[in-house]
């Protein structure tokens, strides 16, 4: 029942936050954005509504298996620790026994979700990335034009990526197996912290939005507790999420990182502390009312299929 509920609160999360996670995607690797608005309004101005959702197709088709494993692996998790720490699947867990279980739920992501992420950022990124290479040189020719008529110059290339499926056969071509999960150590590093404190916060504010005399809070205590839970989730991902979005946007063009260490240092030298941190109210805004769909839905699913299996 975990698996299928955290299937579907998981699609209709990345229904409501795509469009500012292409924002937040852009923010991270574009320095030339000075802020949210800014890259909302360039975005909208070079590529209207349709640049907002570049490569959502993947995300759509995948984030059911994704959020079904994460909650998932979660719930049998935490169902085995209380089952070996306390004799009983249905004992009532202490927090440590949800942090781990939270940790492993992040971990066990890592596998599906790099690749995908990959053909996400590249999706994302791509436009400005041939914008940069298409720009011409300050030392080219500007003055009138030729006596003669040029000969017809072919059109500028279109894409490099036609769609997520092939986004990923190029990369993979490309930059072999290494390629599709490139930066995944940074992923490692925010999900398993970011999603033991999803699962441990989530958990603290149900408890404390629980009426007296109920075991569980009603709507409104769940979408407060699950927009809450996916703000600090966030709060403590950004910083590795920046370096994840820009090891992943790194195979377009000349290479700039060599790998996590690398980018972090050089991505602090160049633009300061604060740049691990770009992106973090856009990540907050949207992770509120994402999560609170996502568990909002994946409790009515729960709800709905206990009452049909009773």
């Amino acid at each position: 029942m975990e698996f299928a509920a955290g299937a579907i609160g998981g699609v209709c999360g990345v229904a409501v936050g795509y469009p500012l996670d292409t924002v937040k995607v852009r923010i991270q690797t574009e320095p030339k954005y000075t802020g949210i608005w800014h890259c909302i309004r360039d975005t909208y101005r070079r590529e209207r509504v349709w640049g907002f959702y570049r490569g959502l197709s993947l995300p759509v088709c995948t984030v059911s298996l994704v959020s079904s494993v994460s909650f998932g692996t979660y719930r049998h998790c935490l169902a085995h620790v209380c089952r070996f720490r306390y004799g009983s699947a249905d004992a009532k867990p202490a927090k440590t026994d949800i942090t781990l279980s939270g940790f492993a739920s992040g971990l066990v992501r890592v596998f599906l979700t790099s690749p995908t992420e990959v053909a996400k950022v590249r999706l994302q990124t791509q436009t400005q990335t041939q914008t940069q290479q298409r720009r011409p040189s300050a030392s080219g020719p500007s003055a009138a034009p030729p006596t003669c008529p040029a000969p017809p110059v072919g059109r500028a290339p279109g894409p490099k990526y036609r769609g997520p499926l092939h986004c990923l056969a190029s990369v993979a071509r490309e930059e072999g197996l290494r390629g599709l999960y490139k930066g995944s150590l940074a992923l490692l590093f925010r999900d398993g912290h970011s999603f033991a404190t999803y699962f441990l916060s989530y958990a603290i504010l149900c408890e404390q939005l629980t009426p007296a005399g109920r075991s569980r809070p009603d709507v409104l205590g769940v979408l407060v507790a699950g927009g809450c839970a996916g703000v600090l989730a966030w709060a403590v991902a950004t910083p590795m999420d920046v370096i994840k979005s820009r090891l992943q946007a790194d195979g377009q063009g000349q290479r700039r990182y060599r790998g996590l260490l690398h980018c972090v240092v050089t991505s602090v030298r160049e633009e300061g502390p604060r740049v691990l941190f770009k992106g973090l109210l856009l990540n907050c805004c949207r992770a509120f009312p994402v999560n609170m769909v996502v568990f909002v839905t994946y409790e009515a699913v729960l709800r709905l299929m206990r009452g049909l299996l009773s």
